[in-house]
């Protein structure tokens, strides 16, 4: 299914928007060394009840993970890059910390991700992943205007990841997003220009570029949901929804977006 939001559903999706970026950055202040993975997911729980918002997680049980998901949001540490279960880890000095987080808010959800580096280390191949994402989601953004399809964005993502070093892989990526948390069409962090649907005004997306330093093959943890790199290697995950609009993209999970 592909939803096209009328302006009213917008303007909430707006507001779904602004709450995961704010979340997202509340999260990560409180991110520090000695931080349990366990807190963080409480606190997440915590925010998003006392805005009035439902988790899109904590019953969410697609075909690819073991049973419901059960926690509020996703903390990714290290070798681990999607769909990071909570468990009872404390954050160390240097740790490399994906939190990924959607909700849903007035009918409609938001989606994104946010990498970063616990404490004062900054280990260059943290710095270099971290950076890749950031830069391939800028470039996603930048190319998904009306009248462009896909496989313009997946494109665009994939040169800045390509260029970087960094081999993609293609089972996970960005997708369609609006009453429901994924939906149609899916957004490959690599692709063809020219191909695939065609972008028009009212469209959410979340894209995702994420990336790992030294392979393209995942492995499913014990736990049934956490995705990690083959290798063991460090990993990062950035992502933003979007909105399509006559003037191209709007970033809808800036913490504290201006309303127009």
């Amino acid at each position: 299914m592909i939803e096209i939001l009328n302006p009213t559903l917008l303007s909430r999706a707006r507001d779904t928007g602004a709450l995961v970026g704010g979340i997202l950055q509340e999260l990560k202040s409180r991110s520090t060394v000695g931080t349990n993975l366990l807190d963080i997911d409480r606190w997440a729980k915590d925010l998003i009840v006392e805005a009035g918002a439902t988790s899109c997680y904590v019953d969410y049980a697609p075909s690819f993970g073991r049973g419901p998901f059960g926690h509020y949001i996703c903390t990714a540490v290290n070798d681990a890059v999607l769909h990071g279960r909570p468990h009872d880890y404390t954050l160390a000095d240097g740790d490399l910390l994906t939190l990924d987080l959607a909700v849903l808010l007035g009918g409609v959800a938001a989606d994104a991700a946010i990498s970063f580096i616990v404490g004062e280390s900054r280990p260059p191949e943290s710095v270099a992943l971290i950076g890749a994402t950031e830069r391939a989601l800028a470039a996603g953004i930048a190319a998904a205007r009306p009248g462009a399809r896909i496989g313009d964005i997946a494109h665009a993502i994939g040169t800045v990841l390509g260029e970087a070093g960094y081999a993609v892989n293609t089972e996970f990526g960005g997708h369609g997003i609006g009453s429901t948390m994924h939906q149609d069409p899916h957004v490959p962090n690599t692709g063809r220009p020219g191909r695939g649907y065609k972008l028009r005004p009212g469209l959410l997306l979340a894209l995702e570029p994420w990336v790992m330093a030294d392979t393209a093959r995942l492995v499913t943890d014990a736990d049934g949901w956490t995705l990690r790199s083959a290798t063991g290697c460090r990993t990062a995950h950035t992502e933003h929804t979007i909105a399509i609009t006559d003037d191209g993209a709007e970033i809808l999970t800036l913490p504290n977006q201006p309303r127009p």
